[in-house]
């Protein structure tokens, strides 16, 4: 073999090479699966100092245990969703009556609220004697906080309450108000779990914190829930008879006038209707009969004969006529459980669809 056999040739050897990786099969190591990312520890607001001079202070006017109020607060955990929840969406829905109204005026609650009112029957006359609040109205209530307690929410009262209180969104157009709202309801809802000896972490409600089929906030539980089936406790989760009875004493607390209607049929027509007059208070009632008719409105019967003030409602339909009703000063009362007309009309005709249930299967013939 001569000296020159010997000369190293790189080009030779890259090309044996080459060849060697394509002729052999290739075994590649399978990529290596990536590990799923721990996810991150809920926040305890026993991190917050906001939060553990909110309880030291809570605890000093309410005469309560400090460590209790501390250890309380300070389990709540900030969740992501209820801060999702609360945050208003963009404006870009349209609102529509229509839609809003099938939500709830639908078989599964006419079929259920069917049930209720005979099952409760007795105990809906009770309250409707006592403090002049309509079965139906009650029905209508509870059929659409919670059907019938069905749905009464799946978050820990605490930690809604705590996140709203402590977190609440920014963006929020009333962010500093419902931050001091929220830190009230907090308030009120340890000072009553102190005063019954409930584990307030033991409590699930909505994301907002209300609680029970009537889906009452703390403060409301404090001020209107009573005890109906008179067996010394106030329970807005189990007890039917409270929660009817809670309800009829929240409406007559905020001034339900017996044998009221809460709206009567108005017709409106453009070019003719002074909408900017008549919709200027929103659903505060405001005019008398005689004015709305001298405003275009056009009412007939029982609501031009309504001695009290009336409101014209506006409910939107989404591109379409909007509906319109003459709000009774009853209607404004419906509306102090929800800020909304088109909450409270369909409070109403829900109850008014089950009654017509309930007095049709009683007068069939058997």
């Amino acid at each position: 073999m001569t000296l020159r056999s010997l000369t190293f040739r790189p080009a030779l050897i890259l090309s044996a090479l080459l060849a060697t990786l394509v002729l052999s099969p290739v075994h590649a190591a399978p990529p290596r699966k990536a590990e799923p990312r721990p996810a991150p520890a809920p926040f305890s607001y026993s991190q917050s100092p906001a939060a553990m001079a909110f309880a030291d202070d809570l605890a000093s006017r309410r005469d309560l245990d400090p460590a209790w109020v501390r250890a309380q607060i300070g389990a709540a955990q900030r969740v992501p969703a209820i801060i999702r929840a609360i945050t208003p969406p963009p404006a870009t829905q349209p609102k529509n009556w229509a839609a809003y109204r099938a939500r709830f005026i639908e078989p599964i609650r006419l079929n259920a609220g069917q049930r209720f009112w005979e099952e409760h029957a007795a105990t809906l006359t009770r309250a409707e004697a006592r403090f002049g609040v309509p079965a139906s109205l009650i029905v209508g209530v509870l059929g659409v906080e919670s059907l019938y307690g069905r749905h009464t929410g799946n978050f820990r009262v605490m930690d809604a309450l705590v996140t709203l209180a402590f977190d609440f969104p920014s963006v929020h157009p009333r962010a500093a108000a419902r931050t001091e709202f929220f830190r009230g309801e907090l308030e009120q809802f340890l000072s009553l779990m102190n005063r019954s000896g409930r584990d307030p972490l033991s409590l699930l409600g909505s994301y907002a914190g209300a609680m029970g089929w009537p889906q009452f906030m703390p403060s409301s539980w404090a001020k209107y829930a009573i005890d109906f089936d008179e067996d010394g406790q106030i329970d807005l989760f189990n007890s039917p008879a409270d929660v009817i009875g809670s309800v009829a004493h929240y409406f007559q607390v905020f001034g339900w006038q017996s044998g009221m209607p809460t709206h009567y049929p108005v017709r409106v027509e453009a070019g003719r209707t002074d909408l900017d007059t008549l919709l200027a208070p929103d659903i505060l009632p405001t005019f008398s009969a005689t004015r709305m008719q001298s405003l275009g409105a056009g009412l007939e019967g029982a609501a031009a004969a309504h001695t009290g003030p009336l409101a014209l409602v506006e409910l939107q339909n989404a591109g379409a006529p909007s509906t319109y009703v003459a709000g009774t000063e009853n209607f404004y009362v419906v509306t102090r459980y929800n800020w909304s007309s088109y909450y409270a009309l369909a409070v109403i005709e829900l109850g008014e669809a089950v009654q017509a249930r309930v007095e049709a299967a009683r007068n069939a013939p058997r």
